[in-house]
């Protein structure tokens, strides 16, 4: 019987561990530098297990999930425009952090393609003497410069995780608030619970690999003509014709994909202040 107890707890103990935890950050950006009044506030979840974590926007699977449904029927369901306009976000990426080597993957949709790529700069912190709570939890300060901002975060030890939201890793504990020195960007954890399991990231389009520095000069290019990456054929998630958008009906292809060149150069306008600079 005590065999039988111990065993019990070794199991229970397993099972605690295997589980993943969720921090629910609340994440306030101002991305139009001609209008810092613009703020923008949403959700981010950073899912941590044993092996990795993952941060990633609220509305980011829920958009997914819609997205999905609707090509898994054809695209005979039609996009609910109002559904999906509130499933807006400004954090389109994805970031996942392997605990065992230390890599941060970084992923992000150009136009149909899906591109990733491996973090290749350190994020060297100064930790100050400074402390205070935050919420529940007792909190220590650190600085450091990254993206070509200056970015001050405050981390706990009395959670077990060496973490935080976005690409925030390396200090002694979990990042429970980081700004930058302008107020432009924030990360505020709000709350956290368990849950089973990572949830399925949704993949439209091509994954292709690349070094940081040529997924800057995609982008960039991407900024300045984003008709050269909607009519690119490599992927798989395009625009198909013909396609009903909003229950609309049956759509000219080449008038979506006017309308889709349109929408992407006024994003990349009002993204004109991204986290990273540099």
């Amino acid at each position: 019987m005590k065999k039988l107890g111990i065993l019990a707890v070794a199991l229970l103990a397993q099972v605690t561990f295997a589980q993943t935890n969720r921090f629910v950050y609340q994440v306030t950006s101002k991305p139009d530098i001609n209008n810092k009044s613009d703020i923008k506030t949403e959700n981010a979840y950073l899912d941590i297990s044993a092996e990795k974590s993952m941060f990633y926007s609220e509305n980011r699977i829920k958009r997914d999930s819609v997205m999905k449904a609707n090509f898994q029927s054809g695209g005979a369901r039609g996009f609910n425009r109002e559904q999906m306009d509130g499933l807006r976000t400004n954090i389109s990426y994805s970031i996942e952090k392997n605990k065992k080597d230390q890599k941060i993957v970084y992923k992000d949709r150009l136009g149909r393609d899906q591109y990733s790529y491996e973090e290749d700069r350190p994020l060297n912190w100064k930790i100050l003497s400074e402390t205070t709570k935050i919420g529940d939890y007792k909190v220590q300060k650190a600085e450091t410069e990254f993206g070509g901002r200056k970015w001050t975060a405050w981390f706990t030890t009395d959670l077990p995780y060496q973490d935080g939201p976005y690409k925030f890793n390396g200090l002694p504990g979990l990042v429970v608030k980081a700004e930058d020195s302008t107020g432009d960007y924030s990360f505020d954890l709000m709350k956290n619970y368990k849950i089973s399991d990572f949830p399925e990231m949704v993949t439209f389009g091509t994954v292709m690999k690349v070094k940081r520095t040529d997924y800057v000069k995609q982008q960039e290019k991407y900024k300045t003509d984003p008709a050269s990456f909607m009519n690119s054929q490599r992927g798989g998630g395009g625009i198909s014709a013909p396609m009903r958008i909003g229950g609309g009906g049956n759509q000219n292809p080449a008038d979506v994909r006017k309308r889709m060149e349109e929408r992407a150069k006024e994003e990349a306008k009002r993204n004109s202040n991204p986290i990273e600079l540099k």
